[in-house]
Parts: C-alpha cells; structure tokens; sequence
C-alpha cells in the first residue's frame, strides 16, 4: 500500500464513521502520512515504509476498528521512531515528564522526607515534572531543527 492509498483510505474512513474518538486516530494517521509525503526519502527507505504499511494490514476489518487502528498507529509509529529516527510532535515532551515525575517521587521521598511527607512529595514531584519538561521541550525544539520531527 503506497502513502497516498493509505492516506485516501484514512480520508473515506474520516467520512464514513460518526464516532469522535475514531476520528481522531483516524487524523492521527492522516497526519502522519502526509508529513511523510513531504519528506524525501530514497527508493528503498519508500518500499521499506510502503511495506510495513502492508504487513500492518489496514484494509481488514475487524470488529474494534478504533482499537485495531490505535494499535496500528502505535506500531506504524514506533517503526518509524526506531528506523528512520522521525518522532511524533511532543514525544520527548511526554517522556520528560513522565520520567521526571517518577524521579520526583523518588527525590521526594528521600531528600525531601525531612520535610512533612506529603509535602516532600509533592514538592519532589512538581520538581521533577518542571525539569522533566524542560529537559523534553528542549529535545523536540532539537529534533524539529534536525527535521526528525512528523
């Protein structure tokens, strides 16, 4: 399946289906094709994204179309992520904190203790979360002027 046929097939699917929540992966996955469009990539790195478009086999239909399509994307993207380098808007935002919130905890609870401990955590998580983000922003600002980014 070529780029421009699974981004038609997304765009009938955006039509035919009511539900908002379907939608909304299915304009994930349009968006995602069409930065991919406007990348230039090679012969082979183009078979190689054309075929991993096949194998996530996207014209069968199953009963949970929100659900197969959600998992698809996910793979769609992380195939991406590990081949090519290309990383989704905000993906290291989300990382940061995510991670900066479990190293808050764990700050919270060891160096902050001496405080009340509700507060030590509190106080170690809101930490982690601000330097998480930071830390996440300024890789995807990096990753946008390497052009990494969809």
């Amino acid at each position: 399946m070529t780029l421009q046929e699974a981004y038609n097939f997304f765009e009938n699917l955006i039509t035919e289906t009511t539900k908002k929540s379907e939608i909304k992966v299915y304009e994930k996955f349009v968006y995602v094709l069409s930065k991919l469009m406007t990348k230039k990539f090679t012969k082979d790195e183009m078979e190689s994204i054309e075929a991993e478009l096949d194998n996530l086999d996207l014209n069968s239909i199953s009963e949970n179309r929100k659900k197969y399509f959600k998992k698809a994307l996910s793979k769609f993207e992380n195939y991406l992520k590990d081949t090519f380098s290309l990383t989704s808007k905000g993906y290291y935002t989300q990382l940061g904190i995510g991670l900066g919130s479990s190293f808050g905890i764990f700050f919270g609870i060891v160096f902050l203790s001496s405080f009340e401990r509700s507060l030590g955590i509190a106080l170690g998580l809101s930490i982690g979360m601000l330097i998480g983000l930071i830390i996440g922003r300024y890789m995807d600002s990096q990753t946008k002027v390497v052009g990494k980014m969809l």
